[in-house]
């Protein structure tokens, strides 16, 4: 892939059920303004507690996307 540019910007997606699914949602509504995304990368996994109980699950994520020329 020569000369191609990439941007790197973060997401964070949250989910009751799941980390995947946490991803997962981060992806799909990035996806519907952001195009030709390459990759994602999973750089912290926490969850939201309530009275000690698991709330949500949230991932933050690098994702690239390359620049239109």
């Amino acid at each position: 892939m020569p000369n191609s540019v990439y941007k790197i910007i973060e997401l964070v997606g949250s989910s009751p059920e799941s980390w995947e699914k946490a991803a997962t949602n981060a992806i799909e509504l990035a996806s519907k303004s952001l195009r030709d995304l390459r990759v994602a990368e999973v750089c912290q996994m926490d969850m939201q507690l309530n009275n000690g109980k698991v709330e949500a699950y949230r991932v933050k994520l690098k994702v690239s996307f390359k620049y239109d020329g």
